[in-house]
């Protein structure tokens, strides 16, 4: 029997070695070239299981000559297989093949429509629903804008769907230029990405969000410090038209980057303001500020440099107290950020560690609503405009954050899938098939600026019809008047709430004047917070935080 076994293990070799033996007889007699050509490839795979069974590195090959790569070659393309030939239609991974053929129907103006009814359990529990009106408007328009700085020198009239934060490195220079084309047809805005902006940015003259990471690249001293007049000659330029100052993503809060030096091409060393090929570092936290009010000063100094343009931060919510201190900061020195972007933990990125990727970071949802009860209860709601950013691709999901407390919403990937992106999940080996996530210049060839550049705007306006549509059906007349009681959520089988029963909702300045709310966050945690220190006013045990 174990002869059996190790007969088993070393069977490929041993026939890859007969064959050998036959094809050099073959040849021998024969001397025609197809044998020669027989005998040449059973040698290399002779060769190929000699190296196999005295390498040390893969246990696999070295039991299973020859044999062993199959087991590679099927976990090389198990994504793909699993991708196009097994997952169910609604299985997100991290998004179903349902949401992403709605995103390549509307890029490509194909039919969106569906027949036959839903491929929903609607009795399965979290299934969701938006509630309809016995009396349905009619909505003229589909181009939903809310203005952002009313009070400002240069305010700005936000489309409601815009392009995420991706910077030109984690893009390639053709995506960029796709993106931008298509932001400037469709009149929305397009986000930087803390990369800065590169040439690519500037070709089409399509809206700007100028994001200004940890690193400040694009206003930058030597040194990585913030350079106060470099910021000043970019943000002045029109195509800019509001600044956002990125905290954390959600995708790997609480973490920096680097982009080695091999990856830092001229271009990209351009567009950031460091030197070619030396390691680029992103730090985890901010060195021009290091308290809630520090952060609110820095705030309104970006926004007296940028000639008054609407300036706000964008994070993703962690410790409750460290959010809870800048609204305390905002209530003590009155300076308000125009606009806040709140990244849920579900967001995408280029590359992160797998624990960040699955385990840190508040997702979207609460997070939207845990800063959306602040300000209100704060009093400020009415003064600081919120976005937000997670797996937004369709109508629905854009009418669920805006009845949540979003004034708008961002997407990165559902614009990526608009371009082409098929899911491939490589963006960080430089590898994209599609030529959207690569510097390689044969490789983003593939992805043709005007095609794409039509399928983005074709995508974010069709959205925006859908939108109109939902509304339209719930009898509202603009997204302004979604609020949690028209989106309902399935409990159990047997048990279904709207989201103004689902989550608690403070009054509007319940904050104010020393009041204490008795939702539980904000019990346990607001009184932690101080405006002077993201820490929490004492140290307590853990028990305490809890």
């Amino acid at each position: 029997m174990m002869r059996g076994l190790v007969f088993g293990r070393y069977a490929a070799f041993v026939l890859v070695v007969v064959m050998t033996v036959l094809a050099v007889w073959v040849a021998w007699s024969t001397r025609h070239w197809a044998a020669g050509f027989w005998l040449a490839a059973s040698l290399a795979l002779v060769v190929l299981g000699i190296h196999d069974m005295l390498q040390k590195r893969r246990a696999v090959l070295r039991n299973y000559p020859l044999l062993g790569h199959f087991r590679y070659l099927f976990e090389s393309v198990r994504p793909e297989l699993r991708q196009y030939l097994i997952e169910g239609d609604h299985d997100e991974l991290p998004f179903s093949r349902q949401q992403r053929a709605i995103v390549y129907q509307r890029a490509k103006q194909e039919l969106d429509k569906r027949p036959f009814g839903t491929q929903y359990n609607t009795y399965d529990s979290d299934y969701e629903w938006i509630n309809h009106s016995l009396q349905p408007t009619t909505i003229p328009d589909h181009d939903f804008r809310v203005r952002v700085g009313a009070n400002r020198e240069q305010p700005y009239s936000c489309s409601v769907f815009n392009i995420s934060a991706m910077s030109f490195g984690s893009l390639s220079a053709n995506a960029i230029l796709a993106l931008n084309e298509g932001a400037r047809r469709g009149g929305f805005y397009h986000d930087t990405g803390e990369g800065s902006i590169s040439r690519h940015h500037r070709v089409h003259g399509g809206d700007l969000v100028w994001e200004i990471g940890s690193g400040y690249f694009g206003c930058r001293t030597e040194d990585g410090r913030f350079d106060a007049e470099r910021f000043r000659v970019q943000a002045r330029e029109p195509q800019v038209k509001m600044i956002e100052l990125k905290l954390s993503q959600g995708a790997k809060p609480g973490q920096g980057g680097i982009l080695p030096g091999p990856k830092v091409t001229p271009e990209i060393a351009e567009a950031r303001g460091v030197p070619v090929g030396v390691d680029c570092l992103s730090p985890a936290a901010h060195s021009s500020f290091s308290t809630p009010t520090g952060l609110l000063e820095f705030i309104t100094q970006l926004r007296e440099l940028s000639g008054g343009k609407p300036t706000g931060f964008k994070l993703a919510i962690g410790h409750p107290w460290e959010w809870f201190a800048v609204a305390k900061a905002m209530l003590e020195t009155g300076l308000l950020p125009d606009f806040i972007v709140v990244d849920g933990g579900e967001g995408g990125t280029g590359a992160a560690p797998l624990e960040f990727t699955d385990h840190v970071g508040v997702p979207m949802r609460e997070a939207l609503i845990l800063v959306h009860n602040t300000l209100v209860g704060c009093g400020l709601r009415d003064r600081v405009r919120i976005a937000v950013a997670g797996k937004i691709v369709t109508a629905f999901d854009l009418a669920r954050a805006l009845a949540l407390g979003a004034d708008w919403c961002n997407a990165a990937r559902g614009f990526m899938f608009a371009l082409g992106c098929i899911q491939s999940q490589s963006c960080h080996t430089g590898k994209c098939p599609t030529g959207v996530a690569t510097q390689d210049p044969l490789r983003q060839r593939g992805l043709d600026v005007p095609d794409k550049a039509t399928r983005v705007h074709r995508f974010q306006q069709n959205t925006l019809v859908a939108l109109r549509e939902l509304l339209e059906a719930a009898g509202l007349h603009h997204p302004a008047e979604l609020g949690p009681e028209h989106i309902i959520r399935r409990l159990s089988p047997f048990q279904v709430r709207s989201m103004a029963r689902n989550y608690a909702w403070l009054e509007p300045g319940e904050l104010l004047d020393g009041g204490v709310s008795d939702h539980p966050v904000f019990q346990r945690f607001w009184p932690l917070a101080r405006a002077n220190s993201f820490a929490p006013a004492e140290l307590m045990g853990a028990s305490r935080l809890r």
